[in-house]
């Protein structure tokens, strides 16, 4: 027998050690690759929601890195995400479950947004407050120190028809925003959470008596000649745009939503839209003062059976930033041909009175035959009573414009 050479083992070993390099190799290539905020649920969001397995909204920030804005993104979240305030968030979550990446998903996937941040339940807002409070800060000119104020009465609004022939005001609409105390707001609110409010909210608008008395419309199994005529009024509301479905306010549709009005059709209320109520009073023509005094009275009945989610700083919240405070919005549909064709003028006008321009379809909608829907901007640190005044004195000065280039 011949005895083994030193050639033999050295060939015997570097044999076996490349063996073991390519089966650790293929080992690896085996595992499951590293979870993004897309395909990674956490064991806390299920158990709060264990309905939104599949919903990318309820996801954790494992893995969840930087995002990347493309260099036109002039969204607040855009403008004041830098990377220390992500790092210092990322893993953050409250205490229903709600985590930084819900917060900005619908900014990171929806990079033409304005604000491009939600937040999903009152722990939200000082939870996240190294971006709310600057985002915050931009929108309003509302500082971490200030602190809103309200006033919710009539009296104290000063505003006569500004059009009483009726040559330029379709007609005028303000709503506020409510969300129900203690429970997550829309995009962190569970089904059944959901549908708890609905039960709640509509009972109380049930018990609602005189010139607010009305009825109240599940959307879920709607009737087909119900609903024809809701569409008809242009009462119903559909899912949300790309915006609040990437904030995940589109959930379960359309079950635990509804709507309400009166039998003037000059009140109504959506509930579970964009924020748990939707309080509107609207009617035709430009008697502000009417329209105003309508929802203030609503306001008051409805809370006295559904406490709303109020915070001393920052007034009545809302899902979306931009509608901290009163909540408020309110608009007239205008006609102003003239100013459409000079939109420095009307944009002048309109900035002078912090007012917003949109299309008569709402929000990213466009303007037709002339016909604008004109806006309050200010809802943080003014009154309800300012809201609305300021939507009159710029309503009044458009109408003094347009005057002007007949």
């Amino acid at each position: 027998m011949e005895p083994i050479r030193f050639a033999d083992i050295l060939f015997i070993f570097l044999t076996l050690a490349i063996t073991f390099t390519i089966l650790w190799f293929v080992k690896k290539a085996k595992r499951k690759p590293q979870q993004t905020p897309e395909d990674n649920q956490s064991e806390s969001s299920e158990s709060v929601n264990p309905e939104k397995k599949e919903d990318l909204s309820m996801l954790t920030s494992n893995g969840f890195s930087f995002p990347e804005f493309n260099p036109d993104c002039s969204s607040l979240l855009c403008r004041h995400l830098s990377k220390q305030t992500f790092e210092e968030l990322k893993n953050k979550i409250t205490g229903n479950g709600f985590t930084f990446y819900q917060a900005i998903k619908s900014g990171i996937v929806n990079q033409d947004s304005s604000v491009g941040v939600y937040a999903g339940d009152a722990e939200s807002y000082p939870l996240f407050s190294p971006l709310f409070d600057p985002i915050i800060a931009d929108y309003h000119g509302f500082s971490s120190t200030d602190t809103h104020r309200s006033d919710l009465d009539p009296k104290n609004l000063s505003a006569v028809n500004p059009d009483p022939d009726g040559q330029f005001i379709l007609s005028t609409r303000i709503r506020v925003g409510r969300n129900v105390a203690e429970m997550p707001l829309g995009p962190a609110v569970s089904r059944e959470q959901r549908n708890s409010i609905e039960v709640q909210v509509s009972d109380s608008l049930r018990n609602l008596s005189g010139e607010l008395s009305g009825t109240y419309y599940p959307l879920l199994g709607m009737d087909e000649t119900v609903q024809n005529q809701l569409i008809a009024d242009h009462f119903l509301f559909k899912a949300g745009d790309r915006f609040l479905d990437a904030a995940g306010l589109n959930r379960d549709w359309p079950e635990g939503r509804g709507i309400f009005h009166n039998r003037e059709k000059t009140f109504l209320v959506w509930v579970n839209e964009e924020d748990q109520l939707r309080i509107i009073s609207m009617q035709q023509g430009g008697d502000i003062e009417a329209v105003f005094s309508r929802l203030m009275k609503a306001v008051k009945e409805i809370e006295k059976s559904v406490a709303f989610m109020f915070d001393r700083r920052l007034g009545y919240l809302t899902s979306c930033p931009s509608n901290l405070g009163t909540a408020m919005r309110a608009s007239v549909h205008i006609r102003l041909p003239k100013l459409a064709a000079d939109m420095a003028t009307f944009k002048k006008i309109t900035d002078a009175h912090h007012l917003q321009i949109r299309g008569i379809h709402g929000e990213h909608s466009e303007s037709e035959s002339g016909v604008f829907d004109v806006s309050n901007r200010r809802r943080l640190g003014v009154t309800e009573v300012e809201c609305v005044q300021d939507m009159y004195n710029g309503v009044v000065a458009l109408i003094r414009g347009e005057k002007e280039l007949e």
